[in-house]
């Protein structure tokens, strides 16, 4: 997944030299952009790269050099986004928010959200009109709750035409209809040039509410051949959700699973420390080693930091690893941050079978800095909700090894095909059979069992529009 950051028009708050706060009293934007500029030269990765962030810079925070900096921008959002290394290129991923409240509610899983997560494409035989096509549905969200399920298409949203440009927008409020449709082959099935969406007349009007995420999407037992095989759709590094995923590998442990399919195709990424309780759990047998190592900038290298394997969770629970020397993990560009460190940290001890595409290449951690005496989240300034979450660390595995920006390339090639998702969890759903077929040792398949749809797939899909599009602030690789 290569994640949208569309912070400028997320926030807009400050746009004149002082603002509004809670208490409608005005405070200066140089106490803001004070705190962002402090934060960002003590803390970014890419410090050395940034003129404005050098010790030198100002004679002194309290010159009037420094002061006439912090108000030379006419926002402070366009002050750390002027401090950013190579946006396009190199850090996609800092950014700031105005209201830290929010940003906590989502780091629980907490959002406003439709609960559903999509596709987008092109229509078939079009260049222009484009259909949404949901591939995840959030149970007991509004989406489920509508009836909205993995695999539905539609074309347009409030009757409005699906186009590359507008389906971003159409999607963005509290409440939308989407109008549905469903591929038509013409009756030539193996011909397709003359496919089409057709419209099924059921539109679905959607509002989005404040849900709470369950990250782990499944944690079944699958049953075949005489093996009990352990299949975990995982979505979200999400922070204190260690205790659930060691109630799932206790059922694990409990079935006497020899295989783990570990299905991290759509999460975006989240905690570190999770993340390492995670692979904990795959393992067993690396205790104390260092699983992943933080590497800082250079004036902080006294905070480099490595996480070894564990074998008990900070409640001082005993976690429940199951001593696997390999893992099967489906894994996609949607598969970023902690999603990657978890495999590039696993594959310098454990053989990793990566089923899927290219993950999104981002090995950078971050973290978040309040307007504090030390940037915690304790005794933060009352007089505005602003917080940053800079890149401020690189992460690699035991051997030394990051994340390419490419991203972690595949054993096994499969891109999703739009118009063939399956069932998630379903032993035929492709990326689970492709895993499956691997495991039970039989001739693997191609990897699409419909040729024609991963034809007409391939160069016409525009992966990704999802929910971490709209919400910006989830996912990553954050160190609590």
């Amino acid at each position: 997944m290569k994640k949208i950051y569309p912070l400028l028009l997320l926030l807009t708050l400050v746009t004149t030299s002082c603002f509004e706060d809670r208490d409608d009293e005005p405070i200066e934007t140089s106490s803001v952009n004070d705190f962002v500029w402090q934060a960002m030269n003590q803390f970014y990765l890419y410090k050395s790269e940034i003129p404005d962030l050098a010790d030198d810079r100002f004679p002194s925070t309290s010159s009037s050099a420094y002061l006439e900096y912090l108000n030379s921008f006419e926002s402070t959002e366009a002050l750390f986004n002027s401090l950013i290394f190579d946006r396009q290129n190199v850090d996609r991923f800092s950014w700031i928010v105005d209201d830290f409240f929010a940003l906590e509610q989502n780091f629980r899983g907490v959002s406003v959200t439709s609960g559903m997560e999509i596709y987008r494409a092109f229509a078939p035989n079009s260049t222009t009109d484009v259909i949404g096509v949901v591939r995840l549905v959030l149970p007991e969200s509004n989406a489920d709750l509508n009836g909205l399920q993995r695999g539905d298409i539609f074309f347009a949203v409030n009757g409005i035409r699906l186009t590359e440009d507008n389906i971003a927008t159409l999607l963005q409020p509290d409440t939308f209809t989407l109008n549905m449709g469903v591929l038509d082959d013409n009756g030539t099935p193996e011909d397709t040039s003359d496919d089409f969406i057709s419209p099924t007349g059921e539109d679905i009007t959607i509002t989005k509410t404040e849900f709470v995420e369950n990250p782990i999407f499944r944690a079944d037992v699958i049953e075949a051949q005489g093996q009990n095989i352990g299949y975990l759709m995982y979505n979200g590094f999400i922070r204190n959700s260690d205790e659930a995923l060691n109630a799932a590998f206790a059922n694990f442990r409990a079935n006497n699973i020899q295989e783990l399919v570990l299905d991290l195709r759509y999460n975006p990424g989240g905690s570190v420390p999770v993340a390492t309780a995670l692979a904990s759990m795959i393992t067993g047998q690396f205790t104390g080693d260092v699983f992943q190592r933080l590497v800082f900038n250079e004036t902080q290298q006294q905070s480099n930091t490595d996480f070894n394997y564990l074998n008990t969770l900070s409640s001082g629970a005993s976690i429940n690893s199951l001593g696997l020397n390999t893992v099967y993990v489906l894994a996609t560009g949607l598969s970023a941050s902690a999603s990657e460190g978890l495999i590039n940290g696993l594959s310098s001890y454990v053989n990793v079978i990566h089923i899927g595409s290219n993950t999104n290449g981002k090995t950078q951690a971050s973290r978040t800095f309040y307007d504090s005496p030390d940037f915690s989240r304790q005794n933060p300034n009352p007089n505005h909700t602003y917080a940053i979450q800079p890149i401020i660390a690189n992460g690699i595995n035991r051997d030394g090894i990051s994340v390419p920006k490419t991203g972690l390339p595949p054993n096994i090639s499969y891109f999703e095909d739009v118009f063939n998702l399956g069932t998630i969890g379903n032993v035929n759903e492709p990326m689970l059979a492709i895993a499956l077929e691997n495991i039970l040792g039989r001739t693997l398949k191609s990897s699409s069992s419909s040729t024609k749809k991963q034809l007409r797939n391939a160069p016409t899909a525009f992966p990704i529009l999802n929910k971490d599009d709209f919400n910006t602030n989830e996912g990553g690789m954050f160190i609590d």
